[in-house]
């Protein structure tokens, strides 16, 4: 049987991206997407939870979304799930990151930013989607992600995991505007 592998999420941004580029100088951008669920529980209580979902972006996609978003941006990310391995920087072991190699990140405004009515719009500064995705090949990941500190025989830094104290548990994210 041949697998599906196809994601959409609809988030803010957790932080600025992180635009670089590879040794073949092809632009790439990281970035992280909250995403929040409320619903009611058997009490009718209201419940509220966050994931944390880690978003790489190739080419001319990744440099719009350097020079566009923001943490806190609005954004739809269409996508597939991809999986690194990497070597613990203590040494302890391997670990595993999960992210979305996005396809098409599409830029939304919140109502704050000046839309009227219900729903979402598009800056008018910014390009509302950027499609025609970019895999990867092996030696952009296998290059870029070592050099950059995103891996390698360098060790991994995730992005949620930054120096401005996030974790992947979601500490010190409670500042982010939603």
């Amino acid at each position: 049987m041949r697998g599906f592998n196809r994601v959409i999420i609809a988030g803010n941004l957790t932080r600025d991206p992180e635009l670089r580029y590879t040794v073949s100088k092809r632009a790439y951008a990281r970035f992280g997407v909250a995403i929040n669920s409320r619903w009611k529980n058997a009490n009718g209580e209201l419940q509220e939870t966050t994931e944390y979902i880690n978003v790489v972006v190739w080419g001319p996609m990744a440099e719009n979304c350097g020079k566009f978003l923001k943490k806190g941006s609005p954004v739809l990310v269409e996508g597939s799930l991809r999986t690194s391995t990497f070597e613990a920087r203590d040494g302890s072991g391997k670990r595993y990151m999960t992210e979305i190699n996005a396809d098409n990140v599409i830029f939304l405004s919140s109502r704050e930013q000046g839309s009227s009515g219900g729903g979402y719009s598009a800056p008018s500064s910014a390009p509302t989607s950027m499609g025609g995705g970019y895999t990867p090949t092996d030696e952009d990941f296998g290059k870029s992600i070592g050099e950059s500190g995103f891996g390698g025989t360098g060790g991994y830094s995730p992005g949620f995991a930054s120096d401005e104290g996030n974790s992947s548990d979601g500490g010190g994210m409670a500042d982010i505007p939603f």
